[in-house]
């Protein structure tokens, strides 16, 4: 059977791209790049196939979808940054076989996916930013799920995770990593203030609370996050409302985990959000503390349906 070989939450922030070419952003991102480049090392050393990644960039109203086409290859511009991220090639070998088996085992936990194969969507660039970094040489396969979620619930989201983690482990013949793509508080700068917050979080109160939540990642205090994690991702300004997080977490185990973050790019500012490259090690999980719909643990991530 297959092995859930890495997890990470990573940053996609399109200063990276930014960061490439001349003028006064040139190399400012690179260490968030490094991270991304280190990530891929570790994935090849292990021997992971594909990457999977839980995409805040990707908005859906209804059921959770896996972008698991053959083949992607096009050219992307930001309609959010187009200033940061125009005419950015990329190509990546899909992996339908994997998106079809994660699908299936989400529906058989009583969430609602659906795999799409045989599609013309593109990637939004909370996947392809990591791919251009992570996969440039098309090493790795990739698929892509939804994680802009405008009307799901948290625990939902982890339950997600964890399905998708007893997919590969018991149906797919290969090794996978699953990266949580998107942001700790995701307070942008006003507008007009862009270049002001460029390497800032918006205020000393996100900061806090985000510094706080990497202290109890680095610790493994895991039980307090996944309780504090819905009051978390609403008055943090979570991106996505931080269900690529929960996902994540969900796959690791949730509060049974016991695992403790592995910081490759530390916590850094960008445009008034907070962001970071971790890797979690995977740790064997019975999955008995996975969110039940019915518990009274799950109705705390009812409170705050919505981003």
């Amino acid at each position: 059977m297959g092995e859930l070989a890495l997890v990470a939450k990573i940053t996609h922030v399109p200063s990276m791209y930014l960061s490439e070419f001349d003028g006064e952003r040139k190399g400012t991102r690179q260490d968030a790049i490094d991270g991304h480049i280190e990530i891929a090392r570790r994935c090849r050393e292990l021997g992971v196939d594909t990457l999977v990644v839980f995409d805040t960039h990707w908005l859906v109203n209804a059921n959770y979808h896996i972008n698991c086409a053959a083949h992607f290859k096009g050219r992307y511009t930001s309609n959010e940054l187009p200033h940061f991220i125009s005419n950015m090639p990329y190509e990546a070998h899909g992996n339908p076989e994997l998106g079809t088996q994660l699908a299936q085992a989400c529906n058989e936990y009583g969430i609602e996916t659906l795999a799409h194969d045989a599609t013309t969507l593109a990637p939004e660039y909370g996947t392809l930013v990591p791919l251009r970094y992570m996969n440039a040489d098309q090493h790795f396969k990739v698929v892509s799920v939804s994680a802009l979620c405008t009307s799901h619930y948290l625990n939902d989201s982890a339950r997600l995770g964890w399905a998708m983690r007893q997919a590969v482990e018991r149906h797919y013949d290969g090794k996978v990593a699953f990266l949580a793509s998107g942001s700790l508080s995701h307070r942008f700068a006003q507008n007009g203030l862009a270049p002001e917050y460029a390497f800032k979080i918006w205020s000393p109160l996100l900061e806090m609370l985000d510094r706080q939540v990497v202290e109890m990642w680095r610790h493994g205090e895991w039980k307090t996050f996944c309780e504090m994690l819905p009051e978390y991702a609403v008055k943090g300004h979570g991106e996505g409302f931080m269900h690529d997080t929960a996902m994540m977490v969900g796959a690791l185990g949730w509060s049974a985990y016991d695992g403790r973050a592995d910081i490759l790019t530390p916590y850094f500012g960008a445009s008034g959000t907070g962001q970071i490259n971790a890797v979690f090690p995977v740790t064997p999980q019975d999955g008995g503390a996975i969110p039940n719909p019915e518990s009274s643990t799950a109705s705390q991530y009812r409170a705050f349906p919505r981003l």
